[in-house]
């Protein structure tokens, strides 16, 4: 099935619901607990189908990259390559067959191979990945969280980054004639980026490295995108800045609050358009929705004054669910409907810097894992995130419990 099938099919399913839950509806506006259960089990295929399409999309965008044509078809043997355009350090082809054979153990390390890898020496004993694959993994991070594709990123060789803020703006003057200008200049500050390390432990049957068929490179990009990708969303949401990135969510350096719910569980249709507005016009411009997966199920039957769905789907190729006319994404690490917690996010996150630090590390352990006959791979990066501008970006946090003794 087409993603344009599944769009339609989602399209007939929420047109029936929508049908279903006004035509079943008591007096006071409840659906009986049996038509509760009918209901419930349509919204689940409508967000069954929504993340299968999800799904299909990502897909389709990774065979329309695979399917690119090579600019530049390797045609001659590297050495034939003019110098004027050698590659050279990690970006060799010399470093890659070196880096890629010394992790197989295709063959011993010779002393051709120590050598080109010496560009590459890690401070800890392993060695930095060659520079396309670096991007191939950067890439594919980008594809597993929502903060990364919107954020602005950069790449430093230093530690430390200071990023200069206006935290405040200048103002201009009516004047009589001959009056004096008043000084009204603005306030510049200071955030700085650092350098945290997140790692994972990878681990590869001797067989399969031995197998020249078994894509290593895929395997590895897929599973440090998986598993360091979710470790990073989850600190760009909720990090603490000790020893990971600053979250949007942070109480200190997060987002402001911009709406307080009146319920501890739930939202109002008039609390997510004050969330709307309570974000200043210039930041709306670029603003997308935020929350989780299972928040879409309350915010779906939101109508405003007129009788309209805030949440509208997608109805065509190309085109996105949105809320309020913005698009809309969902995460497990924004936390849920309750009591006290940050739950929708509005704003535009290109205003959450992330610092990555150049060069991703493997480090291969030959004997750790003998006894099971396999080996593994430390697999490490060093970054740094944070909100630089908290105006830019408004939450919606649930009422909190009511406090005892005060």
């Amino acid at each position: 099935m087409t993603v344009i099938e599944l769009r339609n099919k989602r399209a007939q399913k929420l047109a029936a619901a929508r049908a279903f839950l006004e035509s079943n509806r008591t007096p006071d506006g409840f659906l009986s607990q049996e038509n509760d259960a009918v209901y419930t089990a349509m919204e689940n295929d409508i967000a069954n189908l929504g993340k299968e399409i999800s799904r299909m999309e990502r897909l389709e965008a990774m065979d329309a990259e695979l399917s690119r044509p090579l600019t530049s078809p390797l045609t001659e043997k590297p050495a034939a390559v003019a110098k004027a355009g050698e590659k050279t350090g990690r970006a060799s082809d010399e470093y890659s067959a070196a880096f890629w054979n010394q992790t197989r153990r295709k063959d011993s390390v010779t002393p051709e191979m120590k050598n080109a890898l010496q560009e590459g020496v890690d401070s800890e004993g392993g060695y930095l990945v060659p520079d396309e694959f670096e991007h191939t993994l950067v890439q594919a991070l980008e594809q597993e969280n929502i903060v990364r594709e919107h954020a602005h990123v950069f790449t430093t060789s230093s530690g430390n980054h200071k990023i200069p803020v206006v935290t405040s703006k200048g103002t201009a003057s009516w004047i009589d004639e001959e009056g004096a200008i008043p000084e009204s200049d603005d306030v510049f500050g200071q955030q700085m980026i650092g350098a945290h390390k997140v790692g994972t432990l990878i681990k590869v049957s001797e067989e399969l490295l031995n197998d020249s068929a078994f894509d290593l490179e895929g395997y590895f990009a897929s599973e440090f995108a998986r598993r360091i990708g979710n470790k990073e969303e989850d600190a760009f949401f909720n990090g603490d800045g000790v020893g990971k990135p600053l979250g949007i969510l942070a109480a200190t350096g997060g987002a402001q609050v911009g709406v307080t719910a009146a319920s501890a569980t739930a939202v109002t249709a008039d609390e997510i358009i004050d969330l709307f507005y309570s974000l200043e016009a210039p930041y709306r411009k670029n603003a997308i929705w935020v929350l989780n997966d299972a928040s879409i199920a309350a915010i779906r039957k939101l109508k405003d004054n007129n009788g309209q769905y805030l949440w509208q789907p997608a109805l065509h190729e190309g085109t996105y669910d949105t809320l309020l006319g913005k698009r809309i994404f969902t995460s497990p690490f924004v936390p849920e409907m309750k009591s006290g917690k940050k739950s929708v996010i509005f704003g535009d996150l290109s205003f959450y810097w992330i610092g990555d630090r150049q060069g991703i590390t493997f480090k291969r352990l030959n004997e750790r894992y003998a006894d099971t006959g396999q080996i593994g791979f430390i697999a490490t990066k060093r970054l740094d995130g944070k909100l630089i501008l908290p105006e830019a970006v408004k939450v919606l946090q649930q009422k909190g419990a009511a406090s005892s003794g005060s």
